[in-house]
């Protein structure tokens, strides 16, 4: 690969200096404990960035496709598009006649010396080296070159540099088949979602060295990440806006993730607005500067504190948004039609937060989600068995007083214990004498000093009465 002339074919695209925005950029995090709606914001947010075509609108996504493209990238979406049909070698009136070629013609009212523009654009960018093809003016990059049978190819070595067209022609490729095989409306996003997790990094979100596996040899190309692609659509398209959606960001190590992003995403520093900063990108040292037409969110796990902190630079650099426990938005439970075996599951999730909070802090909480779906008695009693205590269990240190507490279980008969502690249920023949329980009370703790009671499991018993349930309020 010609890494030199890709860099100068880059640099031109970032150093394009677009109007100053007149929608200041987004930077959120939304903030939170498990199972508040995090993830489900950002797929609403994925939706505000999402444009729908009614099926029948082919010619929009072509349009779409092909505009504001020069001659030179359309014939390169033609050898492309042939490509992906198993078709590498192209003559000129076959080229002319491509849907594409005849597209953006009609757009530029263009209907004579069809056949003159392609030869002079597959002229201009043909290697100098080439054996083929006579130019005095030759453009800086090449792309195409011919063969001794008079049928033209597209470079090995520029189809790296084409890779933000083929993810476009892919993008327009998909649309079109949705739009043949259902009449529901095709959609383009403008959006882009990543999952963060320990080890995700620069090389992933920005740019890195990448394996590229050819036919006869593996050779290394420096590659864009995710957000550096999202970029480079945004760059084209001005007058729409972009977004990159950040699941879990604190997974990772945001410092080494972001690198010199750190400081460009920040709202004045974008391209086209007042304090517009670029740097030179690690990898490739590229001109790159963050456009103002894309928005970031995030979402963060406040109970997570195993994981690398957030850094506190990030803090400046976005507005964090805290998602607390809805518990308004959950159903009431009924049983036969009984309004007395009706659960409240909002009642029932304050209760447990209310004495969550006070044992074990705000973010131990549960969120809404943990009993979203409930719908039944036998839905209540998976969520509290599958979920529920196992987490209050695990943020109790699996402490039963604990647990006891926030289950309302002290003064309950062993049988109507969500939580019962280990030793109420081992045989007293198993007993270790006196002289060795404070030892073994020591074991217990350091290991596990609860369990679900059995019935809750089973769904029998004193859990199969709402009583048991309105309990926890």
């Amino acid at each position: 690969m010609n890494l030199s002339a890709h860099k100068v074919a880059i640099n031109v695209i970032y150093l394009l200096e677009p109007d100053l925005p007149t929608h200041k950029p987004n930077n959120i995090i939304y903030t939170g404990v498990a199972g508040t709606g995090k993830t489900h914001r950002l797929l609403q947010i994925a939706e505000q960035y999402t444009d729908y075509l009614p099926p029948s609108d082919s010619d929009c996504l072509l349009d779409h496709l092909l505009q504001d493209r020069s001659w030179r990238e359309i014939i390169c979406l033609v050898f492309l598009d042939l490509k992906h049909k198993g078709q590498d070698l192209v003559k000129v009136p076959e080229l002319v006649a491509h849907t594409f070629f005849l597209a953006k013609a009609a757009q530029n009212a263009r209907g004579k010396h069809l056949n003159s523009t392609a030869w002079s654009v597959l002229q201009m960018h043909s290697p100098v080296e080439s054996q083929t093809v006579n130019c005095d003016n030759r453009a800086g990059q090449a792309y195409f070159d011919k063969d001794a049978s008079g049928a033209w190819y597209l470079l090995p070595q520029s189809q790296e540099s084409l890779a933000v067209l083929g993810e476009q022609l892919a993008e327009y490729q998909q649309a079109c088949a949705d739009n043949r095989s259902s009449n529901n409306r095709v959609h383009q996003q403008r959006y882009t979602m990543v999952s963060f997790h320990q080890a995700y990094g620069y090389e992933e979100f920005v740019e890195g060295i990448r394996p590229v596996i050819g036919a006869n040899k593996q050779a290394y190309d420096i590659q864009d990440g995710a957000f550096l692609k999202l970029c480079q659509r945004a760059l084209r398209d001005p007058n729409q806006r972009y977004a990159m959606l950040i699941d879990e960001i604190n997974r990772a190590n945001v410092s080494r993730v972001f690198g010199e992003l750190l400081s460009l995403i920040e709202p004045d520093k974008r391209l086209g607005m007042p304090n517009v900063m670029r740097v030179n990108l690690a990898y490739s040292g590229r001109v790159f500067g963050v456009p103002a037409n894309v928005d970031i969110y995030a979402t963060m796990n406040t109970q997570d504190h195993s994981l690398a902190p957030l850094d506190m630079a990030l803090r400046r650099r976005f507005h964090f948004t805290d998602c607390p426990p809805q518990p308004e938005l959950l159903s009431v439970i009924h049983a036969d039609n009984d309004s007395r075996a009706a659960i409240d599951l909002g009642q029932l999730l304050t209760g447990l937060n209310t004495r969550i909070i006070q044992t074990l802090g705000a973010e131990a909480q549960l969120g809404h989600a943990f009993l979203w779906s409930t719908a039944t008695f036998e839905h209540l009693q998976e969520a509290l068995v599958q979920q529920i205590i196992p987490q209050l269990a695990q943020a109790a240190g699996n402490q039963s007083t604990i647990l006891h507490y926030i289950f309302k279980d002290e003064s309950q008969p062993l049988a109507a214990q969500f939580v019962q502690d280990s030793q109420s249920f081992i045989p007293s023949q198993h007993l270790p004498s006196a002289a060795n329980q404070n030892a073994f009370l020591g074991q217990s703790m350091g290991t596990s000093s609860y369990r679900i009671n059995p019935d809750l499991v089973a769904q029998k018993g004193e859990f199969t009465s709402a009583d048991i349930y309105q309990r926890l309020y």
